[in-house]
């Protein structure tokens, strides 16, 4: 499918809105792994996925990370333009999940349009606003739900990603995405597989009784 089937604003541009935006637009695939945007010393551009998987996170002084959110299909991150938001004042990085494709949409490109239509502007703002909740979210998550559900949410939703309980995850993968240490992650899982919500191996972390993991993280 083209750009135009994903960018949900497309029929609301002028013809030369749209004009500028495909003579703009760059397309790239990466693979897992690959370190697509870096913090401050980055202006990318707009980011929409086409097909693949994105972690933004950001870092702490001592290096440590947590995921602030996750960019799959037909999903657009503002924050690689960040050079475009002045008031940002925090610095975040993307890299990619899984093997990815997606369009980048140069920075003066969409600013210049976003200046100029109302419909863009409205679309960048509850865009922004989004980003923003899940940020918040998190902040809540980290001040006030203790680890073990934490790792239980995360557990589950990964595996609703994935579709499948065996999860090919590290414990300091996990780490990372929780904003921890990995020692504090190891400790957590073997506890649940004591518990026998879970099987662990290397690099890999079976889910045996999801209900379990469910009553965990509401309680």
């Amino acid at each position: 499918m083209k750009f135009e089937n994903y960018f949900p604003i497309w029929n609301q541009l002028t013809a030369d809105q749209k004009n500028r935006t495909q003579k703009g637009l760059i397309t790239r695939k990466v693979e897992k792994g690959t370190l697509i945007h870096n913090g401050n010393m980055d202006c990318t551009g707009l980011l929409l996925v086409k097909s693949g998987q994105l972690r933004a996170y950001i870092l702490s002084d001592e290096g440590r990370e947590i995921t602030i959110y996750r960019l799959f299909d037909r999903d657009m991150c503002l924050f690689s333009a960040s050079c475009m938001m002045r008031s940002i004042q925090f610095d975040v990085t993307i890299e990619a999940e899984k093997d990815t494709e997606f369009w980048i949409i140069p920075t003066e490109i969409y600013k210049s349009i976003m200046e100029e239509s109302a419909p863009v502007a409205n679309y960048t703002n509850e865009l922004m606003a989004a980003r923003f909740s899940d940020v918040m979210w998190l902040i809540e998550q980290i001040m006030w739900k203790s680890l073990d559900k934490r790792v239980a949410s995360f557990l589950l939703e990964e595996s609703s990603i994935e579709e499948s309980d065996k999860l090919k995850l590290t414990h300091e993968a996990i780490a990372n995405h929780l904003g921890t240490h990995r020692e504090v992650i190891t400790r957590m899982l073997r506890y649940f597989q004591s518990e026998g919500m879970v099987k662990l191996s290397r690099g890999t972390v079976t889910i045996l009784n999801k209900e379990k993991l469910e009553h965990l993280q509401n309680v």
